[in-house]
């Protein structure tokens, strides 16, 4: 089948079009929004990538379009695909309907961590040699790619709770129809598309429904939000993780979360010594643990997989050190991602001055939902730089001031770079946080500071 994909340089689409590709598919795909890592995947694939939405870049002779939810009704070539009456399908149905419909669908749902906790599952069952197929929304330094096929009936995929196309608004973890679901936690996010949490809860508690009774729901212990969402209804096991209450539990070794006992049923199982840090990234553990032993993955395999793991890129990913001050990447954006990345940061550098970087880039972080917890989400950073968001209406930079500690404003990525580069010392921590390129700041900081 020849297939083009619309928005392909999105994390998921990119994986979409991975697995098209390990299923015989031919491929091409265009998108505005061109730049690594997922560019880089592409055209190691030989995906013709075009950019941009023109309709004479429709192959001809195309089978089926993959539309991605960053399509709108007046997109040129969504246009010309509507009049022409070209197939058309968007990512999460065609996923389902090709791939994982005699699956074993392990998927990873919540507001934070999905990421991490997916690929460490996917690394876990590879690990244990299962060979799992995955779809990830980054790329796993394990694999070194978002998505494959897998040689096996499992099936571990990022479950994200945003919309799948402009013609199919439900959440996109609707189609996957998962026997293992993994419920990490529950806030509000998205507010272009939700007008508050009861709407996504609701959402999760369409994808509860699907999950069948000889399944299992893996629970974060004492969040609220999800447990009000397995009130409405849940007709399946539920295993919980967590907390001193839970099935599934940790206990701390070291506070920056770098070496944990995990027990389960009370019944101490071993130890993990590894490379991440942050209590919240133990929590990923315990449910990427959990899951995989529903899956018949022994928790003492799954111990051992996990001091080799890798973390995604763009996950406290260290750029680059140029004069005893290093640079970070991380993709939090939401105040609760901040906050947990800041505090697994400290954990690890001690009293070592930490210097935030800002792009808040998406709608939730610039319509002002989150303004009353930003200042709070920072307070482990000494000092903090943001960019000025473009539109901003919803009072950030106002809600930035309130922080404790030094802020600074400014309209321009080379405005931040200047004065970061002329604030930073030796042995500084400078951790900056975007869901995009954000410029392409981490090189230019790193250049800067070489001089």
């Amino acid at each position: 089948m020849r297939i083009h994909i619309l928005g392909i340089c999105g994390t998921f689409m990119a994986g979409i079009a991975r697995i098209a590709i390990d299923a015989g598919h031919t491929v091409t795909g265009s998108d505005l929004n061109v730049y690594p890592p997922m560019s880089d995947q592409l055209e190691s694939l030989g995906v013709q990538l075009l950019n941009v939405y023109d309709p004479t870049t429709i192959p001809r002779d195309v089978d089926q379009v993959i539309v991605g939810n960053v399509i709108s009704r007046g997109n040129p070539a969504m246009e010309a695909i509507l009049d022409e009456k070209i197939p058309f399908i968007s990512g999460p149905q065609w996923l389902s309907e090709r791939i994982l419909k005699d699956r074993w669908v392990l998927a990873v749902s919540g507001t934070h961590g999905k990421t991490t906790t997916t690929s460490m599952l996917a690394w876990i069952l590879e690990h244990a040699g299962l060979n799992p197929g995955f779809l990830v929304g980054g790329v796993p330094e394990n694999f070194g790619i978002s998505a494959r096929l897998g040689k096996s009936p499992f099936f571990v995929i990022e479950a994200d709770e945003y919309d799948s196309a402009f013609f199919d608004k439900r959440s996109k973890f609707i189609h996957y129809h998962p026997k293992t679901l993994i419920l990490n936690n529950l806030e509000f996010d998205h507010a272009d598309i939700f007008p508050d949490l009861a709407a996504i809860q609701q959402q999760f508690h369409y994808l509860i429904r699907t999950v069948p009774g000889n399944g299992q729901i893996i629970q974060k212990e004492n969040d609220m939000p999800l447990q009000q969402t397995i009130a409405k209804g849940c007709w399946t096991p539920i295993v919980t993780f967590g907390s001193n209450a839970a099935d599934w539990q940790a206990t701390l070794r070291k506070a920056d979360g770098s070496h944990f006992v995990v027990s389960h049923d009370g019944h101490e199982i071993g130890e993990v010594v590894w490379s991440l840090t942050g209590t919240h990234n133990v929590n990923n553990a315990l449910a990427a643990i959990a899951a995989a032993h529903h899956a018949g993955v022994s928790p003492e395999i799954a111990l051992s997989a996990l001091p080799l793991f890798k973390n995604v890129k763009r996950r406290l990913e260290i750029r680059g050190q140029k004069n005893n001050t290093t640079v970070y990447d991380d993709f939090a954006h939401h105040p609760t991602a901040i906050e947990t990345t800041l505090a697994g940061l400290r954990a690890k550098v001690g009293d070592a001055r930490i210097i935030a970087v800002l792009e808040l880039g998406s709608y939730t972080m610039r319509s002002g939902v989150h303004n009353d917890t930003l200042p709070g989400a920072l307070k482990a950073a000494d000092l903090v730089f943001c960019q000025r968001p473009v539109g901003d209406s919803g009072g950030l930079e106002e809600s930035l001031q309130k922080c404790s500690q030094s802020v600074v404003v400014l309209n321009h990525v080379d405005e931040l770079v200047d004065q970061i580069s002329k604030t930073a010392k030796p042995g500084d921590h400078i951790l900056v946080m975007s869901n995009s390129s954000f410029g392409g700041i981490h090189e230019k900081l790193l250049g800067r500071l070489s001089k």
